[in-house]
């Protein structure tokens, strides 16, 4: 048999049908949903008449727009956020389907709670109606970000129509540096390659620091994958993913699981896979990393100064540059360590993780943010709040004088209520810096939860580096 990438192993084992023209009828094994659009399919479905073909293959949280100050109930951040949460609510137990509700130990942003449930695992198709579904193929997953009536069709029929993508290895030799992190790993390539560069393509990350992450860390760098344009990314399950699995409420158990676990070995690429496009990148060259724009590709190295036009003329437009300087208040050669913030944020799928936590609470141990700073941490899910205050960390940043807040995905995006201020500059380890994202005129600066926590402690911009 011709040698095959791990995508096309999990592509084929799901086709159903060839539609010709690239396009194939694609099985379905997981439908995720979360109450910003997830009532609405579940609702336009329900109206049409129509049922949930696998209920017990479907799963709904809240996370998008509820509020995440404590002793929160169904108010939400959002004027017409109670509409959603109500709407989702009756929606999927109308439907049978799994709800991570509001009180619910389990419930949290959509992308962590599925791995911590061990409800993604090694070679399902995974879908939700968010961009970051990508996030899951850490796991070894083929999962993707769809729009909502696709979220009805998957959800009546457990099936997609799906134009085939190209594959991309990007293979990433070495070991990252000791304070280097997978979400400085992530604004590397977007530095280096624009937030195109993997438009159409399924990525696969391999490579010995690939291979050296947690899975916590290969999650922040699937989830940024979307922000490469690729339609997903991957890491091949190994024995990491595995032992995290392992014990998981929604994963095998039993013989079950040994039977899958020997399934799952044979779902990584052959030696000898063919991939469209291959990248090369050695992770000895990656530095702690943070935005100056208005674009994730608009990312270079801490030390270094914001790029003259000429540096990033093969990614942005003089058009796109110059208002990108002009929305963030910064000129050509400003250097970035120094920049006074006013505002920092740790949350998001990409980076609000027990490990995000345990790093960013080792720097401010002992530390107090800087006057007039204010800070917020959101963890992303109730496990990992309470796995996080189990350990004492809420005690950590509350005496730092951040704000402990109930999880979800809070200011990661500003959704008409609750935001940072125009002009206001923020770091932020989330993953999108787009003008007014955390609010209107607010200007965000991405970067790994250590670089926010030093920088809230500094009231600017600092290499976390100095701290440790």
């Amino acid at each position: 048999m011709k040698p095959r990438t791990a995508f096309d192993k999990m592509w084929d084992a799901h086709r159903i049908a060839d539609l010709g023209g690239g396009t194939g009828l694609v099985l379905i094994d997981r439908v995720l949903l979360h109450e910003r659009t997830g009532g609405i399919a579940l609702k336009s479905l329900a109206d049409a008449g129509r049922s949930v073909h696998a209920p017990a293959h479907a799963f709904a949280t809240m996370d998008h727009v509820v509020d995440t100050l404590p002793g929160r109930t169904d108010r939400t951040t959002m004027p017409t956020g109670r509409d959603f949460i109500v709407a989702t609510r009756e929606a999927a137990r109308a439907a049978g389907i799994t709800l991570f509700d509001l009180g619910d130990s389990r419930q949290g942003i959509v992308h962590v709670l599925s791995p911590e449930q061990g409800i993604v695992l090694p070679g399902v198709t995974l879908v939700c109606p968010d961009s970051h579904t990508c996030s899951q193929g850490a796991l070894g997953a083929l999962a993707w970000g769809i729009g909502s009536s696709e979220a009805e069709h998957a959800l009546a029929t457990s099936t997609l129509r799906v134009q085939k993508p190209k594959t991309m290895r990007i293979t990433i030799d070495g070991r990252l540096a000791p304070g280097v992190t997978p979400k400085d790993l992530a604004l590397h390539l977007l530095g280096r390659f624009g937030s195109a560069g993997a438009k159409g393509h399924v990525v696969e990350y391999s490579g010995e620091a690939v291979r050296a992450l947690d899975v916590e860390g290969r999650l922040t760098l699937c989830n940024m994958a979307t922000e490469f344009s690729a339609f997903s990314a991957l890491i091949a399950a190994d024995e990491t993913v595995f032992a995290y699995l392992k014990g998981r409420p929604y994963a095998p158990s039993g013989a079950a699981w040994e039977a899958a676990v020997a399934d799952w070995r044979d779902l990584a690429s052959d030696e000898d896979a063919v991939f469209d496009v291959e990248l090369h990148v050695d992770a000895g060259e990656v530095c702690p990393m943070v935005t100056w724009g208005t674009s994730p590709q608009q990312a270079v190295r801490l030390d270094r100064t914001v790029p003259a036009f000429d540096a990033v003329a093969g990614r942005d437009t003089r058009e796109a540059y110059d208002r990108a300087l002009a929305y963030m208040g910064l000129e050509s050669g400003a250097p970035l360590i120094g920049l006074p913030i006013d505002a920092a944020f740790i949350g998001s799928c990409t980076n609000s993780r027990l490990s995000d936590l345990r790093r960013a609470g080792a720097l401010l141990q002992g530390r107090h943010v800087a006057p007039g700073i204010r800070a917020i941490c959101v963890p992303g899910s109730s496990m990992v709040k309470a796995a996080a205050e189990a350990e004492g960390l809420d005690r950590i940043f509350l005496a730092a004088g951040f704000e402990w807040r109930e999880a979800g995905c809070s200011m990661c995006f500003f959704a008409g209520g609750e935001s940072f201020g125009a002009q206001q500059r923020v770091i932020s380890s989330t993953n999108r810096n787009f003008e007014s994202r955390q609010g209107p005129g607010t200007r965000t600066h991405l970067a790994s939860p250590e670089t926010v926590a030093a920088s809230a402690i500094a009231g600017a911009i600092v290499d976390p580096r100095t701290l440790a």
